[in-house]
């Protein structure tokens, strides 16, 4: 039996209106065209990463491509993802590092190293769940454990472009012309415009940078002469990793994160599609674990399943996996040119700045959306306590040591998070149960 069932009659279902499956396709044609539009989705977020940790952000196009291919065979081509440059692990890098914020990072080896690591246990997890299931991740992990967590990553990362983004007051103020813009595309645009908020507002934002600088003289120049002088065609920038105890224990940790990302969106897939794929959860873990550590040892950030391409999939009806199949190519073609990656380089420091407030603004939100959306119960003592010293020792970047090994903030508000819902979460006295919500949800 072949691996991959694409039945030829998908682009007839899609005629008639019908939803395109995971095991059907349309067209080559159609189905390129999809999978440019994929590519499109990924593309501001996976770029935006790698640039924000010093890594080379053609490498990171490229190993998304590869990832989302290695994705793709070890799930049979069963389950409709893209694997791109995860946000999860900005924080853990840029503290194991001690990365500014300007040019490429220094000490990138130790961030591959921890990466690596992170795959390894991601992999491991991924051979648990094929074996036993989920359940014993959502008893470890329920809502109220992962909102705060995916929380305090936004959170955490909020010095970053304040501090370290703005050289002056005319960058302060682009920044805020940055986010601006970025809010006007959310909020006055449609369609794959306003999907592509984050993109399109950098690209009015760096026209605007352009006119004030270039054109006015109020701040430092947009300078376009390396992608004039760049290649079409050309290698990106590998870097060996380096394996190192303390950047390891730091990082390893934002497997929690990888696996409460990617459970929840197969999990949405089953929902939108209706057909069952919660039994190739295993498989994906190990799919995303191994796509992790093949980038890492090139000198890639850390991938995971995209929620813009499961918004494009909600938006089309089309679920077909050969789309990513050719949306994983095209971003490998894009990760061997060195004139793509300086246009990249290109954009403005201050106007990345602007982007990144919003980013890590929405990743914060995107925890609270988790509370909000599986009606987690801050009425209850254990997840009020949970969340407010999660959140407090996340942002604050509150630090253990052990010897020699230094865990921050975004590790000890995971690793306390869980430990804390374990202790507090005990039966409580019948008469403090809210009679009109028994199931106490989170």
């Amino acid at each position: 039996m072949s691996m991959f069932n694409w039945q030829e009659k998908s682009a007839a279902v899609l005629a008639s209106g019908g939803v395109i499956g995971p095991h059907e396709r349309l067209p080559w044609p159609q189905t390129g065209a999809m999978g440019v539009q994929h590519v499109i989705a990924m593309f501001g977020s996976t770029v935006l990463a790698p640039i924000l940790m010093g890594f080379d952000p053609n490498l990171a196009i490229l190993m998304s491509g590869i990832g989302t291919l290695i994705f793709f065979i070890i799930t049979g081509g069963k389950v409709p993802s893209y694997l791109g440059s995860s946000f999860a692990f900005i924080g853990v890098v840029i503290a194991a590092t001690a990365y500014t914020g300007k040019g490429p990072n220094a000490n990138i080896g130790l961030a591959l190293g921890g990466i690596i690591a992170c795959g390894a246990v991601y992999t491991l997890v991924g051979f648990i769940v094929q074996a036993i299931g989920t359940g014993w991740i959502e008893r470890f992990m329920p809502p109220v454990v992962t909102g705060a967590v995916v929380a305090v990553i936004g959170l955490n990362l909020a010095g970053i472009p304040i501090k370290n983004m703005a050289a002056s007051n005319f960058d302060s103020w682009m920044q805020a012309l940055t986010f601006v813009s970025v809010g006007l595309v959310a909020v006055f645009t449609r369609g794959m415009v306003q999907r592509l908020l984050i993109l399109v507002g950098l690209v009015l934002a760096s026209v605007i940078y352009a006119v004030l600088t270039n054109g006015l003289g109020l701040g430092k120049p947009l300078d376009l002469s390396g992608v004039m002088n760049a290649a079409w065609v050309g290698m990106p920038q590998f870097a060996k990793p380096i394996f190192d105890a303390n950047a390891m224990l730091l990082i390893v940790p934002v497997v929690i994160i990888l696996v409460a990302e990617n459970l929840g969106h197969i999990k949405a897939v089953t929902a939108m599609t209706g057909k069952n794929i919660d039994q190739y959860m295993g498989r994906a873990f190990i799919g995303d674990g191994i796509a992790t550590m093949v980038s890492g040892a090139a000198g890639g950030t850390g991938v995971t399943t995209y929620a813009e391409n499961i918004g494009v999939m909600a938006a089309t009806k089309i679920y077909s996996t050969a789309v990513f199949f050719v949306a994983a190519l095209i971003a490998v073609l894009l990760g061997f040119s060195p004139k793509f990656g300086a246009v990249i380089q290109a954009i403005p420091l201050p106007v990345m700045g602007g982007v990144s407030i919003v980013v890590f603004g929405l990743i914060a939100v995107a925890g609270a959306k988790i509370w909000v959306d599986n009606k987690v119960d801050f009425s209850q003592n254990k997840n009020l306590i949970v969340a407010a010293i999660t959140l407090i020792l996340g942002t604050g970047d509150f630090t253990l040591k052990f010897g020699q090994f230094a865990l921050g903030g975004i590790g000890t508000a995971t690793f306390g998070a869980i430990v804390l819902y374990a202790l507090l979460n005990r039966s409580e006295p019948s008469a403090r149960r809210n009679p009109s919500n028994p199931a106490h949800p989170g």
